[in-house]
């Protein structure tokens, strides 16, 4: 059965069948979405309370302790983790990745619903949660700043104005606003007013909180007309609230601009954010998953006019940073990689062929299958991203691979002096099975990727669905488009027709170099136990060198923002910290490389504490800067100038998994006893700052908060009529910063907040002017009520699993592999002798790293047992597939020598260019097996038939390898954005291919002269006794005598 006659005979049917692959493939192209990384939907929530002025042991135990316990009963956790700060709680919960993100949510919040009455009742809302994906980083920033207006005006339009309108556009999963300054009155007591007009603190907050007031009203109902009634409850600013009357003295009122500084301010007052150098609100817009990355933003930008338009002129509206530029770059630059990959490859074919018209058949071959697969990933739910582009880009390399065995069979046919309808019916029906295992193993070695679990999974599914793809598509088109255009294009063979001087030139350099091949070929038959020694001895260091290889995850890529974490000394006050963080802003802002940044201190949902701050730097376009690893290197040196803050830059990870730290990589610690945690957190921190392997080592422990204990004498308070609950009310009203009442408007909700004025709020010795009303009426001084020692107190309590923590953050140095850092930090933990009660883990990039490096070896195996299967079942045999693979130990220790050369470590991208080899390098073994086996059935010897196929089929691997090796070549090189992140792949497919081609055309046909004498053996031992000839058993005395013409090829006479 020929496959392929019937399109060699139907040549309008298969053009159409092409056309319409064509079509549809260009059709999807212009449907698919543009993104960096293909879509990863991480199931993660996030949950987050509040209440205000509580401290980070109150808000641990009280709030996210209750909350967690509630949360474990929920099904499909893989991790939970706290953080709770002054006034804050974060609880993160990420979910498996099976887990349905919106069922996940309604469990969350049921279980919310379900704390509310053990939540302290002071808390001003109840927890919130928001869905969020850690692997997906904003990808548009925007900044609002004005010299002349309020910055709680800035605020008012950024959030209710812009926030909202950019929510409403498609592909906007939610904005985020850094530096938020919502308006709010702030009513800053006197005490010393107070104490002398006989008012409390509970009295003040009781007279905002009655004062102002929008309640129901009601509605009046007439005989003829209806009347709806209002009340002006309702105050509005600052001005209105001064008139309250708090209480009467002699009969006289106490108004509220009495004995309190009543301003308008902002919610948050410990909280900034800078653009540049100026105050502003910065909004971060994330995009949902799946859709365009570039035309979110570009619906973004369409708006920026009309706001621009519509604020007032005085607020300026700015680009921080827009991820799409990087992503333009980068695909960019893999297009134009897949370009140039495929002239490089067309350029091959041509230099073997040296014929236009023989060169366009495998040519085309190329966009079919590339273009094909676009409709499939469009279909798949794929994206135009840098894993499918790369993915396309080594295709190019052997998708040919198919049409020119099938190009060169036919040709060789031609040859022989047939026809050239004859010759290509022959020459596909000969080469067809050929085709199809060569099509079918090669998709298959990627069958393991889709048993990978986790994010790493996700990310490489749609790489081996592209491969599979193109390779299947590219297989059909070689069986199919191929031969018919043969059947057209070629023409008959001429024994008379002559060259020119080049072609002949050419052809006498190609002989020269086949006949070394085969006197070097005939010694190595003769010394079959001397190659079968360095066979093993390739396979020993191979397995040596992928054991010892210094290995890493996902290489760090150029997306053009950077961060720096900031972390200033525990006892810091804002304006100190503030005073800081400029100074480093500053340092950062000048930096040659840089184009923009936004800097951040103060505590919020995601920052934690008062003294750490964040800056999101946005680099110059790629080609007017230095890489970002380079930058981060060179602004390290100059941020430590900063006294007294502590400062750590990181290069953004491509994703990012578990939370984001200071440095890239954690290792956690936790246990029950806090206080064997607290004991044992600083020294494993001591013996880590050590490592030489290891910088920017941190911890997120901070227990020396200073903090002022109010010691309640219970005895005494209780004699006076005064409780606990009073005593502790009034000073959150005096120090918490505490929400009395609400203003309620047409777009929004605005807090009035109740404090001291602040410069009662710098010492400790404010605390003795504050007094407290008894169940007698008479004011009570806190002073004759309470003691006050001091002490020091955790600034932020981090629980993981429920159970206390300390995670400690951590970089690499320069130069050193994942794994090794992994391997000192381990060999380090071991000689501390740390108490079992403690459990010490890898947290975020680094356990999945842990998890991915345990499961590459299987990976490798499992790869490499599939295609024993597909070989087998194809071939009917145990052995030939052995024999096929046995070329694969020579294109490991190729990729591995190669990366070590260049030193680049092996990350997940170059263990995928390894697991590519895998099916690559078995093309080889496969023509050759193939025509060894053909010539057996005409009764040649073993080593005869697999000489012959050795010479035959030197031309087809030597075209189809250069072919591999020009499609890698590009990717190898590493030129432009994002260029260095794929180049692992690309020289392990390089270097593989380059030692694997010299090797395996020596030991293939030496393996496979074993397994035909072992099959030999096998037969005999079933049937009984087997006549030997001294062909099957002399070497010496079956090969072609020297000068013998060799078996007839392509492209005039061989000799």
């Amino acid at each position: 059965m020929n496959l392929s006659e019937v399109f060699v005979r139907r040549p309008v049917m298969t053009i159409l069948v092409m056309l319409g692959i064509l079509i549809f493939g260009i059709a999807a192209f212009r449907l698919l979405p543009v993104s960096q990384l293909p879509n990863i939907d991480y199931p993660t929530i996030q949950v987050t309370a509040e209440l205000p002025g509580a401290s980070p042991e109150t808000m641990a135990s009280a709030v996210a302790t209750v909350l967690e316990k509630q949360f474990s009963t929920i099904a499909g956790i893989d991790s939970m983790n706290s953080i709770s700060g002054q006034g804050a709680t974060s609880i993160t919960i990420q979910f498996n990745l099976g887990r349905d993100i919106d069922a996940a949510a309604q469990d969350v919040n049921s279980a919310i619903a379900a704390t509310a009455r053990m939540l302290p009742p002071a808390m001003p809302t109840p927890p919130s949660f928001r869905k969020v994906n850690p692997a997906e980083f904003a990808v548009f920033f925007l900044a609002l700043t004005s010299d002349t207006l309020p910055i709680s005006t800035v605020n008012e339009y950024a959030e209710t104005y812009l926030a909202q309108r950019i929510s409403t556009i498609s592909g906007v999963a939610q904005v985020q606003i850094f530096g938020q300054q919502k308006f709010a009155v702030r009513v800053q007591a006197d005490p010393s007013a107070l104490a002398a007009r006989g008012v409390s603190m509970n009295e003040v907050q009781q007279a905002v909180a009655t004062s102002n007031v929008k309640l129901p009203t009601g509605t009046l109902y007439g005989k003829d007309r209806m009347f709806a009634v209002q009340a002006t409850g309702q105050l509005y600013d600052a001005a209105a609230f001064k008139q309250i009357i708090v209480a009467y003295r002699n009969g006289a009122p106490v108004r509220l601009g009495e004995v309190a500084n009543v301003i308008d301010s902002v919610q948050n007052d410990k909280l900034a954010a800078w653009f540049k150098d100026k105050r502003g609100i910065v909004l971060a817009i994330q995009r949902q998953p799946g859709t365009n990355t570039i035309e979110v933003v570009d619906a973004v930008k369409k708006l920026l006019p009309t706001f621009r338009a519509e604020v007032p002129p005085s607020i300026g509206i700015e680009i921080l940073y827009d991820r799409t530029v990087m992503i333009r770059a980068s695909v960019r630059e893999v297009e134009f990689t897949l370009m140039l990959a495929l002239a490089l490859v067309i350029m091959v074919i041509f230099v073997f062929l040296r014929n236009i018209p023989a060169t366009i058949i495998p040519s085309v071959a190329l966009p079919m299958s590339i273009v094909g697969t676009f409709a499939f990933m469009h279909v798949f739910g794929y994206s135009i991203d840098n894993i499918s582009l790369m993915a396309l880009t080594l295709c190019v390399g052997f998708v040919v691979d198919d049409a020119i065995v099938m190009l060169e069979n036919i040709s060789r046919h031609i040859e022989m002096g047939k026809s050239v309808m004859q010759a290509t019916l022959d020459g596909s029906k000969e080469i067809a099975f050929t085709i199809l295992s060569m099509t079918i193993s090669l998709a298959a070695v990627f069958i393991p990727v889709f048993f990978m679990g986790g994010i790493l999974g996700r990310l490489l599914h749609e790489f081996a669905v592209v491969i599979i793809v193109a390779v299947l598509i590219s297989g059909f088109v070689s069986l199919t488009l191929t031969p018919m255009m043969c059947s057209r294009i070629l023409k008959p063979h001429d024994p008379n027709l002559k060259h020119g001087p080049v072609f002949m030139a050419f052809e006498r350099g190609f002989d020269a170099f086949r006949d070394l091949y085969a006197v070097t070929l005939r010694w190595v038959i003769a010394h079959q136990r001397f190659t079968m020694m360095v066979f093993l001895a390739i396979v020993v260091v191979t397995g040596v060198l992928f054991a010892r290889a210094p290995k890493g995850f996902l290489p760090s890529e150029d997306s053009g923002q950077l961060f720096v974490f900031t972390e200033g000394p525990q006892d810091v006050s804002f304006e100190a910290m503030v005073a800081l963080q400029s100074q480093v802003a500053e340092i950062v802002r000048n930096d040659p490389n840089v184009e923009a940044i936004m800097s951040f201190v103060g505590a919020s949902n995601f920052n934690p504490s008062l003294n750490s701050g964040r800056i999101t730097i946005a680099l110059k376009p790629y080609g007017k800067r230095k890489p970002a690893d380079e930058v981060v290197r060179e602004l390290r040196p100059k941020l430590s100038k900063v006294i007294g803050m502590k400062t750590f830059v990181q290069n953004v990870p491509t994703i990012r998994i578990g939370s984001l730290t200071k440095s890239p990589y954690q290792y956690v610690i936790q246990g029950a006893s806090t206080e064997q945690l607290y004991q044992w957190a600083p020294r494993i921190e001591a013996k880590l700052r050590t490592l030489p392997g290891i910088i920017d080592v941190s911890s997120d422990l901070q227990i020396a908060r200073p903090q002022v204990n109010v010691n309640i004498d219970r005895e005494r308070a209780a004699a006076l009529g005064v409780s606990p609950q009073q005593i502790e009310n009034t000073l959150n009203f005096a120090f918490g910063a505490s929400q009395v009442s609400t203003i309620y408007t047409a777009t929004n909700q605005y807090w009035v907040i109740l404090e001291l004025e602040p410069r009662f709020q710098r010492d400790p010795s404010a605390l003795g002017l504050l007094y407290v009303r008894s169940t007698t009426g008479a004011l009570v001084p806190l002073s004759s009520l309470a003691q006050l020692t001091y002490s020091v107190g955790p600034l932020a309590v981090t629980h993981l699993g429920q159970l206390p923590s300390v995670t400690f953050s951590f970089d690499l140095r320069p130069g050193v592999a994942l794994s090794q850092a992994i391997d000192d930090v381990n060999q380090a933990m071991a000689t501390m002798q740390v108490p079992a009660t403690i459990n010490a883990t890898f947290g975020g990039t680094a356990q999945a790293f842990q998890s991915s490096l345990q499961g590459m070896g299987w990976l490798l195996l499992l790869s490499v047992f599939v295609i024993y299967l597909v070989l087998g079942i194809l071939y009917e045999s145990f052995l030939h597939p052995l024999t096929i693979l046995s070329g694969l130990p020579t294109a490991g220790l190729g990729a591995l020598v190669t990366l070590m050369a260049f030193g680049v470590e092996l990350n997940m991208y170059a263990f995928v260019g390894i697991i590519m080899l895998v099916g690559i390098v078995k093309k080889n073994a496969i023509m050759m097996i193939d025509f060894a086996i053909e010539a057996k059935k005409e009764g040649k010897s073993a080593e005869v038939a697999i000489f012959d196929a050795g010479i035959v089929r030197f031309r087809p691997i030597m075209m189809t390898t250069a072919a591999a090796l020009m499609g890698g070549l590009p990717i190898a090189m590493g030129f432009g954005a994002g260029g260095a992140a794929r180049m692992p792949l690309g020289l392990a497919v390089v270097g593989g291919l380059l030692l694997s081609q010299i090797l395996t055309l020596y030991i293939t046909p030496v393996v496979y002269i074993y397994f035909e004498r072992l099959q030999l053996w096998i037969d005999a031992r079933r049937k009984g006794p087997v006549v030997q000839t001294d062909a099957d058993t002399d070497a010496t005395l079956i090969m072609p005598p020297r000068g013998a013409a060799f078996p007839a090829g392509p492209h005039g006479p061989q000799a």
